[in-house]
């Protein structure tokens, strides 16, 4: 299936509400989902006939600070992070990219961390992309079953993929910047 096949189909059986966005012309051509719904739309991506996402290839925690002037003009947006789900289909040999776009922060309250439900009761391998973005990018992924830290040791403060993360002066006696 072609992405503008496949949107279509997502399209159908959710609905505007709920497939909010798509982009054929990128590279990787995306479909955006909103965030409540991304749970229910995996399990049909994955169960669906047609679509048989058997793979999340890779999941992806992004910052999207405000842009500089020059990438502003080509693409603009308001300041958020997302959520980058790149699924492929063994079996019908097609591929997707889902984004899910979060605030910064949740209720626009520096430092809670924006929510978005787990898929990892969908894909397995999802369990660790999710602590990964949830350790470097501070996403929290409800439902989660081990929500933990994966690269930064559990007192990290922070999230260093976060475009504003300030680099600590200091952590545990040795010199940091």
């Amino acid at each position: 299936m072609t992405p503008q096949e496949i949107h279509k189909s997502l399209l159908k059986e959710f609905g505007e509400d709920v497939v909010t966005g798509a982009n054929f012309e990128a590279k990787d051509a995306w479909i955006e989902i909103a965030p409540a719904s991304i749970a229910t739309v995996a399990e049909f991506l994955k169960a669906d006939p047609q679509l048989r996402f058997d793979s999340l290839n890779d999941l992806s925690g992004v910052d999207y600070l405000e842009p500089d002037e020059k990438l502003a003009k080509k693409f603009p947006y308001e300041p958020h992070v997302a959520v980058v789900y790149h699924l492929y289909s063994f079996i019908n040999r097609h591929r997707i990219t889902i984004k899910v776009k979060l605030p910064r922060w949740k209720d626009d309250v520096e430092g809670r961390l924006p929510e978005v439900p787990t898929v990892s009761h969908v894909w397995a391998i999802a369990d660790w992309h999710e602590r990964e973005a949830y350790d470097l990018v501070g996403i929290y992924f409800v439902g989660h079953p081990n929500l933990v830290r994966i690269l930064c040791v559990e007192d990290w403060e922070g999230h260093p993929l976060r475009k504003d993360y300030q680099l600590p002066l200091e952590y545990h006696g040795v010199r940091g910047k």
